[in-house]
């Protein structure tokens, strides 16, 4: 992505991640299929012939289709194509992001699409509640106003409006899938090593709060610790609140909600969507650990409360900023280290990237697949010294 120069030196926009063996996507697309492909790139490397190139599909099993849904065979999608054009949806810095911030990446002044669609996959699977199996990214239920008008998820219309033209050229898939698959390819786009990825969620056809598929507003995480705090905020009401109100509920641990919560080093606040504003991470097009490194550089020291804004006085939440003011944490990502539990989570992974990539993509897969049914496992088989490519689907 060729974004427009940024006035701080320090910042890098960039969709390349700086681990990987390969130079570009545009080499990648060009390089010859072989066993060895690096990660993600296995997916969409192609050969010089691609007109001939065949990929055959397998369907071990079927799903059954619930009451007011839409399901499909995941074998009627160009998986391949489909990748691509979700790339170069990432990668167009013409797409409409508008936002009032003026942040560079895509045309309107929302910042760059990669990390809105992996915010979209997030935000429609973390409605799960394990403890009656409602919500989750099953039915792609913020389709419907009621869900899409939820808090947590202002400013995503953004990225479902791109995504349709990505579903007018492959119809068949459900929205579920696509919003989910979406993410994915961002990530893996922005650095992530490869994610693991099972297709076959279904579509919710009316808004039905019955349907278990649909939830109320106040399951996504609360910046400031959400009702916890009405009292006043504190480490230990933000905390609180993460753990019990958001990841608990969905079945994490202490460790996984830290690893999780790296998703941050991608992307910006708004003000005109969550009311903070600022990105993470002097590299918000990149997924890497440096979200870690950056908070240990201590509250007080490095990291003080955000006071003014653009010459005026800061009049939105609360949050922290660096000494430039350029870069920014919530309360929810202070209370990382905070809270000591949290904290040697935090340092482990500031610690190790490959610890962060290794946790980060079992998470993440996990999170995607939070009350989902029936899901077929997808396996890209590569052949070496062959055109020949295979998609399985098992379960």
């Amino acid at each position: 992505m060729l974004l427009p120069a940024p006035s701080n030196p320090h910042f890098q926009h960039t969709n390349a991640a700086p681990r990987s063996p390969t130079a570009s996507r545009a080499f990648v697309r060009a390089a010859s299929t072989t066993a060895s492909a690096p990660r993600s790139f296995r997916l969409v490397a192609s050969v010089a012939a691609t007109a001939a190139t065949a990929t055959a599909f397998v369907l071990t099993s079927g799903s059954a289709e619930a009451a007011g849904s839409y399901s499909y065979d995941p074998s009627d999608v160009d998986w391949v194509k489909l990748t691509e054009d979700l790339e170069d949806l990432c990668d167009d810095a013409e797409a409409l992001n508008p936002g009032q911030d003026g942040f560079p990446g895509a045309r309107g002044g929302g910042g760059p699409v990669g990390p809105m669609l992996v915010r979209l996959a997030w935000h429609c699977s973390g409605t799960y509640s394990a403890k009656d199996g409602t919500g989750g990214s099953d039915g792609a239920t913020m389709r419907f106003a009621d869900e899409a008008g939820h808090g947590g998820n202002a400013g995503l219309g953004h990225a479902r409006n791109l995504l349709e033209s990505i579903k007018a050229k492959h119809p068949k898939i459900s929205y579920a899938d696509l919003y989910i698959y979406a993410g994915k390819v961002a990530l893996e786009l922005m650095g992530c090593e490869e994610i693991g990825f099972s297709a076959g969620r279904t579509d919710a056809t009316e808004y039905d709060l019955a349907d278990s598929r649909f939830t109320s507003d106040g399951r996504l995480p609360d910046a400031d610790g959400g009702g916890r705090s009405a009292k006043g905020m504190t480490a230990e009401t933000v905390s609180a609140h993460l753990r019990e109100d958001v990841f608990y509920r969905m079945g994490f641990n202490d460790r996984e909600i830290v690893v999780l919560s790296g998703a941050h080093s991608l992307g910006y606040c708004h003000t005109d969507r969550s009311g903070f504003w600022g990105p993470w991470t002097y590299s918000p097009t990149t997924l890497s650990n440096e979200y870690f490194k950056l908070l240990l550089k201590g509250e007080g020291t490095f990291w003080t409360p955000k006071t003014e804004h653009k010459g005026r006085k800061w009049t939105g939440p609360p949050q922290w900023v660096d000494p430039a003011g350029e870069i920014m944490m919530l309360p929810s990502d202070m209370a990382l280290i905070q809270d000591k539990d949290f904290k040697k989570w935090t340092k482990v992974y500031a610690e190790s990237e490959a610890a962060f990539q290794k946790d980060f993509v079992k998470a993440y897969q996990k999170l995607n697949e939070l009350g989902c049914k029936g899901l077929k496992k997808m396996t890209w088989r590569n052949y070496l010294l062959s055109t020949k490519r295979e998609i399985v689907f098992s379960n």
